[in-house]
């Protein structure tokens, strides 16, 4: 009875169960709600692709960790350990943003408004002109040069052949992006199944068009019901980004330079 310590644990939970007695804590507090929002979020980071589903169990054990995880944050909170963690603060966000989302109520779309969405978005939907080709790494233009008289004189090293990439079937959009328009250009210029040495970001290169498929433009109705569900994923981003720009318009946002 005289150790020290012992004093001290008993004055700490005295101190502890008074301060409980006297500011209780809220019953929703001590409530966890397992929204359908946050099920489905469950769901769709299982797996990337959208491939399988989980199985029950697999759900349920997701939906224990967060159970748990939330238990232990709300202690934690309670207790002050969440001031300066920008992963407390980054989950509190997160979880914000999905109780947004599970508000938002959608009206039924028009065929107009699906129409005029379709349209508006129908790079989204339509088949790309593809283009496939042989490409050379990157190297100056002399070399270039004359790797492209040993590939025409078909004379070429076994190390340059093992070194040279086929493309297949590339979206001519995603070719600027990656060599350049005057790449791109070039390529699409030259015959069919022409070695050329060609420039772009990166260098010089040997290339050589292999392959042109034309583009095919999309047909609503094949596309109907692949429109209503991005349609419904845009203006649910749409009203979500809505609500936050309402939030924002309490608040002075300042950036230090």
């Amino acid at each position: 009875m005289r150790e020290p310590l012992l004093h001290f644990a008993v004055i700490g939970a005295l101190i502890f169960a008074l301060d409980a007695a006297l500011h209780p804590p809220p019953k929703d507090e001590r409530v966890i709600t397992v929204s359908k929002a946050l099920r489905q979020s469950f769901i769709d980071s299982f797996d990337e692709d959208k491939e399988r589903q989980p199985t029950d169990a697999q759900l349920q054990k997701m939906i224990d960790s967060w159970v748990a995880s939330e238990i232990l944050y709300r202690e934690g909170k309670a207790l002050g350990v969440d001031r300066g963690d920008d992963t407390i603060r980054d989950r509190i966000a997160y979880k914000l943003q999905l109780l947004i989302f599970d508000q938002i109520r959608l009206p039924q779309p028009t065929e107009k408004d699906l129409r005029d969405w379709f349209e508006k978005n129908r790079d989204r939907f339509d088949e790309p002109e593809r283009v496939g080709f042989y490409l050379t790494p990157a190297a100056d233009e002399v070399t270039a040069r004359r790797q492209l008289e040993e590939i025409r004189g078909q004379h070429e090293s076994e190390e340059l052949q093992k070194q040279t990439r086929a493309i297949l079937a590339r979206p001519i959009g995603s070719i600027a992006p990656a060599f350049g328009e005057k790449f791109r250009d070039a390529l699409l210029e030259l015959p069919q199944g022409e070695w050329a040495a060609l420039q772009s970001k990166e260098g010089w290169h040997v290339a050589r068009l292999d392959s042109r498929r034309p583009g095919q433009r999309a047909n609503f109705d094949d596309f109907r019901d692949e429109t209503l569900r991005l349609w419904r994923a845009d203006e649910t981003r749409t009203r979500a980004w809505e609500a936050v720009n309402r939030l924002k318009a309490s608040y002075t946002v300042r950036i230090e330079q």
